[in-house]
């Protein structure tokens, strides 16, 4: 295996991950029938997010670069608030 074919997969497995956050959602939607974003939506988002930058990153794409260092600060934020408010609702 190339180099160049090993990073065209992390690009697609990234962008697999990445795509699969919106199905999540969707589905989850869907069951309870009012627009939801679960908890794994933002686990999908962060690991996809990784894998594309580091492809991004291994392109020498700054446009891409930007924006998914970008994605992953929102992801880990939402991530670390709701591991607040849930610790917040347990402590009660």
């Amino acid at each position: 295996m190339t180099s160049e074919t090993f990073w065209l997969m992390i690009g697609f497995l990234g962008q697999a991950l990445f795509s699969a956050r919106f199905l999540v959602q969707w589905i989850v939607s869907e069951v309870r029938r009012e627009s939801i974003v679960p908890y794994v939506f933002w686990w999908f988002s962060l690991g996809g997010g990784a894998t594309l930058l580091a492809y991004a990153i291994w392109r020498q794409d700054p446009v891409f670069i930007t924006g998914q260092a970008f994605g992953l600060v929102v992801y880990l934020r939402n991530l670390m608030l709701i591991r607040a408010s849930a610790l917040a609702e347990s402590a009660k």
